[in-house]
């Protein structure tokens, strides 16, 4: 995500009343207003007897996640469990906080994302080497959770939600090596957090999430189906939102991750450079999205851009591609 996202304000408070949708179920979304933004950042609450957050956005949403959740009725105490779909700092950077502002909370993350948590002095290396000064501004400091509160999740797993519901874990990497889809045993809602890409709900376009450094093809497309064998009901995308066309966006998604994969291979054969690279699929891809054409919303495509951008896009294909090409030994 770019510099230009943050604004010169180090933190982003919430400028009014929290923005919460109702989704029936219990279950609301929460905008975690990422770097002072509207609607490119999602967070879930699953109201119960065991309420758990999906979910917490950047250190800097946790004021805005604790005021939505108190507007719901959940306090410091009645928090139970706070669930991130994977360790990015859009996702989970929060996750430390949250869990100071809400100590009975257990904090569940895949077994390989949970060290990161509790030391959280690698990821934060690791990131800031990709958004140098920016990082403070758009994430902020991602705070350790102690490790006695952490939960490591396997390949498939189990979140109590109180009264006979459940949340269920199923490892989903090609976005990230660290990366769990979760389904709702009342709902039948499944929280995709990256894994099949952005979804704009203004104009309905969904485009990859493919960064470096994990994106992997075969394996992206394989958690795809994993997830459409799970037959959810609807898909809720941490960018951005709730969808009810299940099986057409799930198409949709490899199908997206394709073309973006193809047109990166082209301009790799014909030696072009990765910022050529770059270029060109952007290029190739703007007639797919409605978003992106002369005549749409400016705001809407910025955002667009914003949380699916081209750069780190092909950036990640051509890192994948790297590695399939690099000789044995």
């Amino acid at each position: 995500m770019r510099d230009d996202m943050a604004t010169s304000e180090q933190k982003f408070p919430n400028s009014g009343a929290p923005d919460i949708a109702d989704l029936g179920s219990d279950v609301f979304q929460i905008d975690t207003q990422m770097a002072g933004h509207q609607g490119i950042t999602a967070g879930y609450l699953i109201r119960g007897s065991r309420p758990c957050l999906v979910e917490t956005g950047t250190a800097w949403s946790a004021p805005i996640v604790r005021e939505a959740l108190a507007k719901l009725g959940v306090h410091s105490a009645d928090l139970a469990t706070v669930v991130v779909t994977h360790i990015h700092l859009d996702h989970a950077g929060g996750v430390g906080d949250i869990a100071s502002m809400y100590p009975a909370a257990e904090v569940v993350v895949h077994r390989i994302g949970a060290r990161h948590l509790a030391d959280p002095s690698r990821l934060m290396a690791s990131a800031r080497m990709v958004y140098g000064k920016a990082l403070d501004r758009l994430f902020g400091p991602l705070t350790p959770v102690p490790a006695d509160r952490i939960r490591s999740l396997d390949d498939v797993g189990m979140v109590d939600l109180g009264d006979g519901r459940r949340l269920e874990s199923h490892y989903s990497p090609g976005h990230a090596r660290h990366h769990v889809g979760l389904i709702d045993s009342a709902s039948g809602d499944l929280y995709v957090g990256d894994a099949a890409g952005v979804y704009i709900p203004e104009t309905g376009d969904l485009r990859p999430a493919t960064p470096p450094p994990d994106f992997d093809l075969d394996v992206a497309l394989a958690s795809l189906r994993k997830f459409a064998a799970l037959a959810p009901t609807r898909l809720l995308f941490s960018h951005y939102g709730p969808v009810s066309e299940v099986a057409a966006t799930l198409e949709r998604s490899a199908e997206e991750i394709i073309v973006w994969v193809e047109g990166t291979r082209q301009a790799r054969t014909a030696g072009m450079d990765l910022d050529h690279a770059i270029a060109m699929v952007r290029e190739q891809t703007l007639s797919r999205y409605a978003a992106l054409r002369e005549d749409a919303d400016p705001a809407v495509a910025a955002k667009f851009e914003r949380i699916s951008g081209a750069a780190s896009n092909v950036n990640g294909i051509w890192h994948w591609l790297d590695a399939l090409h690099r000789p044995a030994g």
